[in-house]
């Protein structure tokens, strides 16, 4: 939150400085943590890009903005200094750091959040994996990013849906009736070839002998809808585990299968529509989509010559349904392969009279794992792949979920299993989660002083005024900035980041400032600072959907 209020307070007077050189276009600058020989706790480089425009040497540039800031920002900023090309060093005053930890101490898990806003309406969907397997790994990356980004938007006041779209109705679900009937047939004893490109798991084997043990007749099973709804239950199973809970199950089946009282399902409807408006058009008996007339290269199948509609069709009434529902913003979450398919869906937006920018699609890179230095080999097609229960229960949740967002969601990220069951520093999100814990004990040590202040009104903070307590609040501070980063860059992974370098501070804190001492002004003092730290942690691995553990 300070950095923000720097920010908002360097803007105008930027802005001034620019008018007066007769410039009148904005001036985005950074604003970053300067290195750790220079006594400050912010830089700034807006000097440097103003001298580029108005042909100053920066340094002349920066002590004017220098002088400006003192002047003009004297409850804020304690010291304003000009090093290098030309960087503008800020000093906070200690004043505004205090009073930023008594705003956290206060507000606890709502610092930050801002009120429900019920006006922006946001669907997040992702994983929607087919029913046909349980979740692998790179369905797991990509709920870890869905739902902890689900998690941030909420902090920040909006309306958030969590959508899984569930695929139970075209070609592949026929694929895996025929697997589930095959095997059904084997263990009955028939002599019955398996198809190679059939779904080969385990999991089949075990729907099979549960319908063989409901002792039906072969005849009255629907192997489709009992395939599905075993498949979906491991799913489901398998999210809960990993501690996300979607809001809504869509199933593909409402509007690729369910027809109106005039025999119209609403694939059917959006392609007539599509078709009415020229935007789709008849050739060789199938329906095809004026795709390219939207940027795409070429023009794409909605409905083939005998009548099957492509995923695409579906794919357009689906989020034709969305819009239908008010959203006013869609994000969905996609594996990196469908890179090719988001210009394809915008432009169906667009042909539906809908703004194509409301649809925001985040592309993540699947997983890659490594035991001891070699990586795991993975397979889909045979039924060996890595599942996201293996890995969680290998690793744990906690573990599995932090390191799953330690990236960018469009970086490859290569997962140390070993690494991720580690209980030293090593392990990043033990590392972390030891913070909690070591700041829980340290208050845990503090219950039989009868002396220590507890009310926080009555707290001298003036006493932390040492350099690793200046940082560490700071850094604290800095929680706002990353829920703020996240939302623009659509990426909770800041937030790994983030507490890994708040971690590295509470430690620095830690081994030079003793919390617990005979002056007890100063062990309240800190013991509240700690006790902001834990609040920070918590608030931070929560959005992660990371437990915190206060004994490790």
């Amino acid at each position: 939150m300070i950095k923000q209020k720097v920010a908002n307070s360097l803007n105008k007077i930027v802005e001034k400085y620019l008018a007066r050189k007769g410039i009148t276009e904005s001036l985005r600058f950074n604003i970053e943590v300067p290195p750790k020989n220079i006594d400050a706790d912010f830089a700034v480089n807006a000097a440097m890009l103003i001298a580029k425009k108005i042909k100053i040497n920066p340094s002349i540039v920066a002590r004017e903005i220098a002088d400006i800031i003192i002047k003009e920002m004297p409850k804020l900023i304690e010291k304003a200094e000009v090093s290098g090309a030309g960087f503008i060093n800020l000093r906070i005053k200690n004043e505004v750091l205090y009073k930023e930890l008594l705003t956290i101490l206060k507000e606890k898990d709502k610092y930050g959040s801002l009120p429900e806003n019920n006006k922006e309406k946001i669907m997040v969907e992702f994983v929607s994996s087919n029913p046909t397997g349980p979740l692998h790994i790179g369905h797991g990356r990509g709920a870890a990013i869905g739902d902890s980004l689900s998690r941030v938007l909420k902090h920040l006041g909006y309306n958030v849906t969590k959508e899984y779209y569930l695929n139970d109705v075209g070609n592949q679900m026929l694929v895996l009736a025929k697997s589930t009937e095959i095997r059904y047939r084997q263990i009955k004893g028939e002599k019955i070839d398996f198809p190679a490109d059939h779904y080969q798991g385990d999991y089949i084997i075990d729907i099979a002998e549960r319908l063989i043990g409901e002792d039906k007749d072969i005849n009255e099973i629907d192997f489709r809808r009992e395939a599905v709804k075993d498949i979906l239950k491991i799913i489901e199973d398998d999210l809960e585990s990993f501690d996300v809970e979607f809001d809504n199950w869509f199933s593909e089946g409402k509007i690729a299968a369910y027809k109106d009282q005039n025999g119209k399902t609403e694939v059917d409807k959006t392609c007539e529509y599509l078709l009415s408006k020229g935007d789709a058009y008849v050739k060789d008996d199938a329906l095809w989509l004026a795709s390219t007339k939207f940027g795409d290269d070429k023009d794409r199948i909605l409905k083939r010559s005998d009548g099957r509609y492509t995923y695409l069709a579906s794919d357009v009434a689906y989020h034709k349904n969305k819009f239908g529902r008010d959203f006013t913003k869609l994000i969905n979450l996609w594996g990196a392969d469908h890179h090719g398919y988001v210009a394809r869906v915008k432009a169906c937006i667009q042909m539906l009279g809908f703004n194509k920018e409301v649809l925001t699609v985040i592309l993540y890179q699947f997983v890659s794992l490594v035991r001891n230095g070699r990586p795991v080999a993975m397979s889909t097609r045979t039924g060996e792949f890595i599942t996201l229960k293996s890995v969680v229960d290998e690793v744990g949740k906690d573990a599995c979920r932090f390191f799953f967002l330690l990236r960018t969601p469009d970086s490859q990220l290569e997962f140390d299993l070993e690494l991720a069951k580690k209980q030293s520093r090593e392990n990043p999100v033990f590392y972390v989660q030891y913070v909690n814990a070591r700041c829980s004990s340290i208050i845990r040590g503090s219950e039989n002083s009868k002396n220590v202040v507890l009310d926080t009104e009555k707290i001298n903070f003036n006493l932390l005024n040492s350099k690793e307590e200046r940082d560490l609040i700071n850094k604290l501070s800095a929680f706002c900035d990353t829920l703020a980063l996240s939302e623009k860059t659509m990426s909770p992974h800041h937030f790994t980041t983030y507490l890994i370098e708040l971690a590295d501070i509470y430690h620095k804190f830690y081994e030079r400032c003793r919390v617990l001492s005979d002056d007890l002004n100063l062990t309240s003092a800190r013991l509240k600072l700690i006790e902001g730290v834990m609040i920070i942690i918590r608030n931070g691995l929560g959005l992660l959907g990371v437990s915190t553990p206060d004994e490790m």
